[in-house]
């Protein structure tokens, strides 16, 4: 019996340890779990800074010399870049296959016409035939895989009897905004099986010139002494200033006036933050945003290295679309409509001023002022723009990124440049400048970006003898001509015509101007840069494929 009784008292234990010890190992692994977590939630940063809460980006402006960003001006975002955009305009219908189908089956019935392709080939095409655009839309789909088609016009004769030009519109698959571009092009067109038409080939971009628009007149405004002359100019673009209109609409409106602050002359990405938030208040407050189009660029985007005032900001930002999504005046359309009220009547416009930006907009939201001012007079930083937009206000103000695209007129020129490398092609991002010259900061930046190891790394990337894109900032031009034997290697400055003074971009933004030419600066050089690279195929990029340097500096990867 004592036997028999002990039994339990040897087996009891054991599994008390058991139960002890996996408990003891759950604990464990919690704990670590715990403490893996918060490593990586101390450590981690966004790649974006656009997308960090408004208290991070208030403690990146206020720990740095002039509480403005140390930019990596390489590589610049608006909100077309961060806010996803409808693929297309709702009137836009995209040309599928499927779309092609249909209306092949619906056209071709009504034909009563039959080929003649007895002899095997053909030397007089009828251009407006039909047939033939169905078969270029087929071709262009099967060889642009990167571009959605919107619409086509109707092909015309090319130089030759079997040659036709066809325009169309187009969006990049990778672009979020619902832009149109354009482009024309030759193609050759022969027989097939069943007597149809095929194209045998097809030239590059731009080549169909018979299909291009016809040239407008520009004729300058009277005074500014601007001559009369032909060019192309992208009817997609209006950059109309809106007016105000009469006395009493002008006195029925509500209006949200900033004053230029310590903001000005800052770095272009402090400028959108500053902008936005004074954009995000006056939708806030349901009321209309009296913006200044008259910008500073900051000497870090200047070959003179010194800042520039009196810049356009229709040269870098689409002012149609921020006029189609937000309700916006021309401070000097303002201050005139002003000014004609305060002489035309005794009784002035209601106007409230704001001298600190610790009066919030929620305090703000039930005046009833025509005009609420707010002045920037303190020293910096609290004179900056986005102070608006901190502590509580944050979780009111919600900063417009959709509202803020980049500049047509740029974007055509990232068009054309892709298009001429037929939208296939992969690109390198190769920050160099003065980063590779701190070697406190950037110890191996020089020598990772040196052109033998660029060679050497980018063989394992992509494959010889593609077209390849580089975006950089380094100076000279034929620092990467060690890629030239593996790659067809295109730069920026390949493409100095379609900024120069037989462009385009060069009639349009001088007629912005006054007459004046615009010079094709830092800024925008950065942006169309960037956006090509976007475009590519395979990607790569300094800091994560090329060097082992942290972006910003020494330990802060």
């Amino acid at each position: 019996m004592k036997e028999t009784n002990s039994l339990p008292t040897t087996t009891d234990p054991i599994g008390q340890n058991l139960i002890k010890v996996f408990s003891n190992v759950c604990f464990t692994f919690f704990v670590f779990s715990v403490l893996i977590f918060t490593v990586i939630a101390i450590t981690y940063k966004p790649p974006d800074p656009w997308l960090e809460t408004s208290n991070a980006l208030t403690l990146a402006f206020t720990q740095v010399e002039n509480a403005t960003f140390k930019t990596d001006t390489s590589v610049i975002s608006t909100g077309e870049d961060l806010v996803l955009a409808p693929a297309v305009s709702p009137s836009a219908m995209l040309i599928t296959e499927d779309a092609i189908e249909k209306s092949e089956e619906r056209v071709i019935g009504n034909l009563s016409s039959i080929l003649d392709c007895d002899n095997g080939g053909v030397d007089i095409v009828n251009c407006s035939d039909p047939r033939v655009l169905f078969v270029i839309e087929k071709f262009n789909l099967k060889v642009f895989k990167s571009i959605v088609f919107l619409e086509y016009g109707v092909p015309v004769n090319g130089s030759k009897g079997n040659e036709c030009d066809v325009s169309w519109k187009f969006r990049n698959k990778k672009e979020k905004s619902w832009r149109k571009y354009r482009d024309f092009r030759r193609f050759r067109i022969g027989f097939g099986e069943n007597c149809s038409y095929v194209v045998t080939s097809a030239k590059g971009w731009h080549s169909g010139i018979n299909a291009r628009q016809p040239m407008r007149p520009r004729v300058g405004r009277r005074g500014h002494g601007l001559p009369r002359t032909q060019v192309y100019h992208d009817d997609q673009i209006n950059d109309t200033i809106p007016v105000v209109g009469s006395d009493s609409t002008f006195r029925k409106g509500k209006y949200l006036y900033y004053s230029r602050g310590g903001d000005y002359c800052k770095g272009m990405n402090h400028f959108l933050w500053s902008f936005l938030c004074g954009l995000g208040e006056a939708q806030y407050l349901n009321r209309t945003f009296v913006m200044d189009l008259s910008i500073c660029l900051a000497a870090t985007y200047n070959p003179s290295n010194k800042d520039e005032e009196g810049k356009d900001f229709r040269y870098y930002f689409d002012f149609e679309h921020l006029k189609e999504v937000a309700s916006i005046v021309d401070e000097d359309e303002f201050m005139k409509d002003w000014k004609k009220w305060d002489a035309n009547h005794k009784r002035n416009i209601p106007v409230r001023k704001i001298r600190s930006h610790k009066i919030t907009p929620m305090q703000l939201q039930k005046d009833k002022s025509t005009i609420l001012w707010r002045q920037f007079d303190a020293p910096e930083p609290e004179n900056y723009w986005y102070r608006v937009c901190e502590g509580k206000a944050a979780k009111h103000i919600q900063r417009p990124w959709h509202a803020l695209w980049k500049s047509k007129r740029l974007m055509n020129i990232v068009s054309e440049i892709s298009g001429r490398m037929d939208w296939d092609f992969d690109a390198v991002h190769v920050v160099r400048g003065e980063k590779a010259q701190n070697k406190e900061l950037w110890p191996h930046l020089d020598s990772d970006t040196s052109p033998d190891n660029l060679l050497t790394k980018i063989k394992n990337m992509i494959q010889p003898w593609r077209n390849l894109y580089i975006a950089t900032n380094e100076p000279f031009y034929n620092y990467f001509d060690k890629l030239r034997s593996q790659y067809k290697v295109h730069l920026l400055d390949d493409y100095k015509e379609l900024w120069e003074n037989t462009s385009e971009w060069y009639n349009e933004t001088k007629t912005l101007n006054n007459g004046q030419p615009v010079e094709f600066d830092g800024y925008m050089r950065v942006a169309v840069d960037t956006e090509v690279l976007y475009r590519a195929k395979n990607r790569v990029e300094t800091f994560y494929n090329l060097t082992s340097d942290c972006k910003d500096g020494v330990n802060t990867c």
